[in-house]
């Protein structure tokens, strides 16, 4: 028998020619573990020449109520966030919690509320939201569906979160290294909200906002000042996108400015891998002439000569965390994970 033509094949009618139920079918797509092997592969063989190709998965989701999908809230674009290697090792964290679930990853980008992608929302079962969404929107649109949330490096009420201590890695970060240097500056991310690579103002440190750089910058500046140091804001940069064309023009600034710092503390190590790239360029000596440190702990900052000292985070735990918080439906509780402060070269 020749498949029917100018329409699809349902599963009872694929179920009737072979003589089988349509549970059996589904069986033979879904749970394969429920069939002998010959049985699985004859029907699946009969479907393929009868061009049946499988349950309806939307007709699935609507009879259970469940998509199989999980959705990642990146806090910007696409494209910013596969390019970060932090975001790479929390997504794969996600993914391997996924996949040991049988569930899908899904990911919209936060930068941009009428993006098409974001209209991807109502596919998925639960929301990890990681970095607030530039665009606010997106998660009030998202926590109106009232579907399972976590939030990961920021707070957002009622819902939980995973974090990672950046106050106290910054903190102890810039106590191992500050030795008797009093010129010190800061190469921050995302400090305040422009596209420019600028320094900040008096007025905007005076912030209260408890974003990441917000929090190591504050770690910086109180323990300069417990060892009796300040870091004056007119020696602390903000830079939009932690690319390295961005940290470049940063770096230069701060190499030009007299006296020349003697220490630069980067919030990525990104930054800082650009910063060390800059200064040897310029006839600089590392750590002779200037030292500088990076946050992360990513592997280019330990294989690049001269390694480069940071703070490093648990990356691809925090996304194993977030997943399988989720999944579990462990939706209330606060994590916060520790930072490890690793010395090298570049100090």
């Amino acid at each position: 028998m020749t498949k029917p033509r100018n329409r699809k094949i349902s599963q009872k009618e694929i179920a009737r020619i072979l003589g089988v139920s349509p549970a059996t079918i589904s069986n033979a797509f879904n749970q394969p573990h429920q069939l002998s092997a010959n049985l699985r592969e004859h029907i699946l063989s009969e479907c393929k020449r009868l061009g049946y190709h499988g349950p309806n998965a939307a007709a699935s989701m609507l009879r259970k109520g469940k998509t199989g999908n999980i959705c990642v809230v990146l806090s910007d674009s696409l494209s910013y966030s596969f390019s970060d290697p932090v975001a790479n090792l929390f997504l794969e964290g996600v993914a391997d919690i996924l996949a040991k679930n049988s569930l899908n990853l899904l990911l919209i980008p936060g930068n941009d509320a009428d993006s098409p992608q974001t209209n991807m929302e109502g596919f998925a079962d639960g929301f990890i939201f990681y970095g607030a969404p530039r665009d606010p929107e997106i998660f009030n649109r998202i926590a109106a569906l009232d579907k399972p949330i976590i939030t990961v490096d920021f707070d957002h009420e009622p819902y939980g979160s995973v974090n990672v201590d950046n106050y106290e890695g910054a903190y102890q970060l810039t106590r191992s290294i500050i030795g008797q240097d009093t010129d010190i500056a800061v190469l921050g991310l995302r400090l305040i909200e422009t596209d420019r690579v600028c320094r900040i103002t008096p007025e905007e440190l005076l912030s209260e906002s408890e974003s990441i750089s917000r929090r190591r910058l504050q770690g910086y500046i109180q323990a300069a000042r417990d060892l009796d140091r300040e870091i004056p804001v007119d020696r602390i940069w903000t830079i939009p996108f932690n690319f390295p064309q961005y940290a470049e023009m940063a770096v230069k600034e701060v190499l030009a400015y007299h006296p020349r710092p003697k220490l630069l503390l980067c919030m990525s190590d990104l930054i800082a891998l650009t910063a060390v790239r800059v200064a040897l360029r310029a006839g600089l000596k590392i750590p002779e002439d200037i030292r500088i440190a990076g946050f992360d702990g990513i592997t280019e900052a330990e294989t690049y000569h001269p390694s480069v000292t940071t703070v490093y985070q648990h990356c691809l735990e925090k996304g194993h965390i977030a997943a399988q918080r989720l999944i579990d439906g462990n939706l209330q509780d606060k994590s916060t994970l520790e930072t490890r402060v690793i010395l090298r070269e570049t100090t």
